[in-house]
Formats: structure tokens, sequence, C-alpha cells
């Protein structure tokens, strides 16, 4: 039996084969006589689980062993704090303003930098397009620029991280990859610092992962709580307190199920960046090709895992909504902020789900349009 094709936003669609090796696992990991949420995080059981989940992501993503990789909690959000806290110095910072979640981001760096400066800004545009990085003018001396590189919100995501070296800048970049992070490969030659919630790509809502350069550790504010220390955090292997071990766990299974992601000669991270291009573009070109529905952002800058959507006759809108749960379709229902539809295309989102989406938009148009 099929089950209903999920499009949340976050906490996002699971692949089934990891709900299901961990619905078997549930109350006996591997004749342990424990389940995964009973162990000790410092145990030999659960010790085996993290390193394996750690070797697996480094691998996956490609990260260079000057990175340490960081599981960590309080998502998004608490990153838009526990950066700065972190790099800032009380010093300058420097973000690029593309939608609610960058917009998040620098308000929360105010209370920790002694000056944060907006470089560049697609609010103009209604945060349907990005600003080129060309005319990006960075602070001299600022201690980091944070970009969000996909703004789950609004539907933008750069395809190509920016390169401040060719800006003349010395700055690290930051990026908040949450919604896109395992999604395709990163330029870690671009990047400092990377986090991510894993509620969207890599598992279950508690846990967050960041990926931080070597030289960026150890510079902390005097005002940093030691949990939220990158340097104490990696030291400790991301132990110092006790991790979400659960989030984890199902994150390491989600790591292994990319591992065995095949498309054509491609595997892993680069097979599945094939198949999120071919579901984009089956669902875009559905979007850009009909009457009734419009995508606002630039076709330079659409993000491939989270794509707004509206009804040209928004009085459409609950009776399209209704249609598509009697489907099994879940989910559309566009952020509070923005109204109309959002379709979230994750990983776990299969080419099927999509493609069945797509009937049933065209199936609704013929009736209504």
């Amino acid at each position: 039996m099929q089950r209903p094709y999920n499009f949340s936003a976050g906490p996002a669609a699971i692949p089934a084969e990891v709900l299901e090796q961990a619905a078997a696992e549930m109350l006996d990991w591997h004749g342990s006589g424990m389940g995964v949420m009973e162990m000790s995080h410092r145990g030999k059981e659960f010790i085996s689980i993290y390193e394996q989940a750690e070797a697996d992501l480094r691998e996956l993503l490609a990260v260079p062993p000057q990175f340490k990789i960081l599981f960590m909690q309080g998502g998004g959000l608490a990153e838009n704090a526990i950066v700065p806290l972190n790099l800032s110095r009380a010093a300058t910072v420097d973000f690029v303003v593309t939608g609610s979640w960058s917009q998040k981001s620098q308000k929360e760096a105010r209370k920790y930098a002694s000056e944060v400066n907006v470089i560049a800004s697609g609010e103009d545009s209604g945060f349907t397009t990005l600003p080129d990085p060309a005319r990006w003018q960075p602070s001299k001396g600022a201690s980091y620029l944070h970009i969000c590189s996909n703004e789950t919100i609004n539907g933008v995501e750069y395809h190509e991280l920016p390169d401040l070296r060719a800006l003349g800048c010395d700055a690290p970049l930051v990026i908040d990859f949450s919604s896109h992070v395992a999604s395709r490969p990163v330029d870690w030659s671009r990047v400092g610092l990377a986090f991510g919630g894993a509620q969207k790509n890599l598992g279950p809502a508690g846990l967050t992962l960041v990926v931080v350069r070597d030289d960026l550790l150890g510079h902390a504010l005097s005002i940093c709580p030691s949990a939220f220390d990158y340097k104490i955090v990696a030291e400790n292997q991301s132990m110092y307190n006790t991790p979400p071990t659960w989030g984890i766990y199902i994150a390491g299974l989600t790591f292994q199920w990319l591992k065995r992601q095949r498309e054509g000669t491609a595997s892993g991270i680069a097979a599945m960046e094939q198949r999120n291009i071919a579901k984009a573009k089956l669902l875009y070109e559905a979007i850009d090709q009909s009457r009734l529905y419009i995508n606002k952002v630039a076709p330079n800058c659409r993000s491939r895992m989270n794509i707004p959507f509206f009804l040209r006759d928004e009085t459409r809108n609950d009776a399209f909504l209704a249609g598509a749960k009697q489907r099994g379709l879940l989910q559309l229902k566009g952020h509070k902020s923005v109204g109309g539809m959002r379709a979230s295309i994750y990983n776990a989102m299969p080419l099927s789900g999509v493609q069945a989406l797509v009937d049933y938009m065209r199936e609704f148009e013929q009736l209504h349009a």
C-alpha cells in the first residue's frame, strides 16, 4: 500500500526504509536488549552508532579533515545565536538577507556582535531574487559573512556558493544549509562553517548539524554557555552534554540510506542531486505551463527543495488543499507569512510523489481554470 506523499517543509518525510529499520530495532538494538532511546550515550553501543554516523556523513558530504562535525541541539534558530557567540568576537559581522530565515539570523546576531551589516538584500524584489555577489561590499575586517543558502519559506537557493575570495573578502563564509543539506555537494573550499537542522533532509527534529573549520574554534565569547562552545563540543565528540541520541541514530540510518542510492553511474549525494534536479524541473514546468498556478521566484535561483506557488484565483485555495488531501498529497499549505502553496520535495520524496502532485494540479486546473 502506497503511503501518502508528505510535502511538509519540516519536520519532513523520512525514507520508508529508515522508518522500517528503526521500527524493527525499537525494542532491541542488535541484540543489546535495549532500544536506542534507552541507551547511555557513553556506552559502547551508542558510541558505535555515533562513530558510524559521523564517518558516513563525512564521506557523504566529502567533509575535509580540517573540519569538525558536531551533533548539537536547538535547530537553526539556536544556531542564529550560537554562531555569533562563537565567531563574532564581539566585532562586526556581515549578512546577506534573502528571505525569512536570514532575516531572523541577522536580528539575533545583533545581540552579540558590536555591529551587524546587511551588505545585500533581496527584500526589494519580495525575496524572489538573489542579490548578485559581484555587487556585495563586505565590511573590512568582518568576523564572518552569513548567508542562508536555501530559504525554506521564500523558495530561493544559491545554486553555487559565493566565492568570497573573488570579492577580496577574507571573512569566513557561514551558511545555513538546513533545507538543502545532503541534496547536492558542498564546495568546502568556500565555507568556514555550515549549520542546519536535521528535520528536513537528515532525520527527526531535535538534532542540529554543525560543520566548522578548525581555525574557527576557540574564539567563543565569555558569555557563551559551555554546552554551546564549539571548541568544547568538538573536544568532547559532541558529548559534553547528553546528545540527541535518537536523532543521531535516525540520521545515521538516513546516511546509510543515502549511501545506497544509485542513479545511473552516480551514487550517494551525486545521485540525489540528479533526482532533485529532475523532480524540481517536473514541478516548475507544470507551474510555468499552467494558467492557474504561478511561481514568483526568478528562474536562476529557484529552490530545488522548497517550491512555493500560488493559485491565480486564491478563493480556490481551500478546495485545492482538500482535494490534495483526498489523494494522499499532504502538507501543501504555504507558510503563514507568505500564503499560497508550498511543495517541499526533499531527498525522501520520490519522483512518483512529484508526478502525483503534477497530475492532480492539472486535473484541478481543468475543473477550475
